[in-house]
C-alpha cells in the first residue's frame, strides 16, 4: 500500500474518532437532557434543543455517530483486509457527511440564528473527510495508472 494512502487512511480513523466522540458526547446529553457548555458561541442549547436537532425522533447526534463510525470502522477493515468495496465507501460516504454539515451549518446560521460550538466541530471534522476522501481519490487513481 502506498505511503500516501497509509496517511490518509490514519487521517480518517482520526478524525471520524473525534466526529464520533463529538457525536456520542451530543447524544448523550440529548437524552439526558443536560445543559450543554458552550465555547467560544452562545447558542448551543438553542440548537440541540430546536425542532431541527431530530429526524423520526432521533437526535441528528445520533446519526452522525454512527456515521463516523461507519467511517473509522472501514478504514480500520481495508488496514486489514485490503478490500476495495471499504476503500470505495471512504471515497464515497464522507460526501453525504459534508453535504449534511452544509445543510445543519445553514440551518443554525438562518433559520435557528444560533451556532453550536460542537455541531461545528462536526461539521469541521464531516469537512475534512471529504477533503481526505478527495486526496484519498487522487492518489488511489494515480497509483492505478503506475
Amino acid at each position: 500500500m502506498d505511503k500516501k494512502i497509509k496517511w490518509i487512511l490514519a487521517a480518517f480513523i482520526v478524525f471520524g474518532f473525534i466526529g464520533f466522540l463529538d457525536a456520542a458526547y451530543l447524544t448523550i446529553e440529548h437524552y439526558n437532557q443536560g445543559i450543554l457548555p458552550c465555547y467560544i458561541f452562545e447558542g448551543c442549547d438553542k440548537v440541540t434543543t430546536s425542532k431541527y436537532s431530530e429526524v423520526f425522533g432521533l437526535p441528528v447526534a445520533m446519526f452522525g455517530a454512527i456515521y463516523y463510525l461507519l467511517i473509522v470502522l472501514t478504514a480500520i477493515f481495508y488496514f486489514d483486509a485490503k478490500n476495495k468495496t471499504a476503500l470505495n465507501i471512504l471515497k464515497i460516504f464522507p460526501s453525504a457527511g459534508f453535504l449534511a454539515s452544509i445543510w445543519f451549518v445553514y440551518v443554525q446560521l438562518f433559520v435557528i440564528e444560533a451556532i453550536c460550538f460542537y455541531c461545528m466541530i462536526s461539521a469541521v471534522t464531516s469537512t475534512a473527510l471529504f477533503i481526505l476522501s478527495l486526496f484519498l481519490i487522487k492518489f488511489t487513481k494515480n497509483a492505478k495508472q503506475k
